[in-house]
């Protein structure tokens, strides 16, 4: 008699069919069974649900996304391959609601929005000569003949 082969019954070993992942079964990236682990150790409430992790994890995923997205357009306007921490800072800035959310944030080597004060800007010298005529020029006073 085979080994490979149980009892009289059996035709052999039984194939056990290989589990899903929650992450699969949510159709996610980000990794649902170790947000879960994590949301159980941190002790952030007696009891987790089965939705919460996949839902946080949706949430890390749609924010990550759109970071990297911004990114990735300001990397292509400096003409760049990769993103740098720099990307990221302009693109997190530039953003109103993602400004909000990492309002606190400081990125290391992500560097600070180009901003020029208006009162430090020079004054516009071209509408100045515009709006004077040519032909008026201030010319200094006139001698004055001692009298």
């Amino acid at each position: 008699m085979d080994s490979s082969k149980g009892s009289k019954g059996s035709r052999g070993k039984v194939a056990r069919k290989k589990g899903v992942s929650k992450t699969v079964k949510a159709g996610l990236q980000f990794p649902v069974g170790r947000l879960a682990r994590y949301l159980k150790k941190g002790r952030y409430a007696k009891r987790v649900g089965t939705g919460a992790p996949v839902y946080l994890a949706a949430v890390l995923e749609y924010l990550a996304a759109e970071v990297l997205e911004l990114a990735g357009n300001a990397a292509r306007d400096n003409k760049k391959n990769r993103i740098i921490p720099r990307h990221i800072q302009l693109a997190v800035r530039n953003d109103e609601e993602l400004g909000k959310l990492l309002s606190g944030v400081t990125i290391a080597y992500g560097g600070v929005l180009p901003n020029i004060h208006q009162v430090l800007l020079p004054k516009k010298s071209a509408e100045n000569a515009e709006k004077t005529p040519k032909s008026f020029k201030t010319s200094k006073s006139p001698k004055r003949t001692p009298a």
